[in-house]
């Protein structure tokens, strides 16, 4: 099943404050970009679902939120959707998460 435009037209809504905020259609879903960088994802089955690390993972855990098909991506909880300015504060972390995650994938290899 795909994601309802509705649903992902609300997504994008709400994480314009974030600066420019992209998507691309992936597999029945889509991937969210801030900087060209991907910081989240909407799938069907989850809906929205952040880029988490060890320092965050535990937050997702604790408030019950699967895990997406990688172990990178977290079900954002009901309560943060709910609460526009905790969303911000979420995806801002993910933003973080995956700038530097993409900084270390681009690093040369120093011998």
């Amino acid at each position: 099943m795909a994601v309802g435009q509705d649903y992902i037209d609300h997504v994008m809504e709400m994480l314009e404050p974030l600066g420019e905020v992209t998507k691309k259609s992936m597999f029945g879903g889509y991937g969210i970009y801030q900087g060209g960088v991907m910081f989240a994802l909407v799938s069907s089955e989850m809906g929205l679902c952040f880029k988490v690390d060890d320092a965050t993972v535990g937050d997702y855990e604790e408030a019950g939120c699967a895990q997406f098909k990688t172990m990178s991506y977290r079900e954002v909880p009901g309560e943060v959707m709910e609460d526009p300015d905790l969303l911000l504060e979420w995806a801002r972390k993910a933003v973080t998460i995956a700038h530097v995650a993409a900084r270390k994938k681009t690093r040369p290899f120093k011998r």
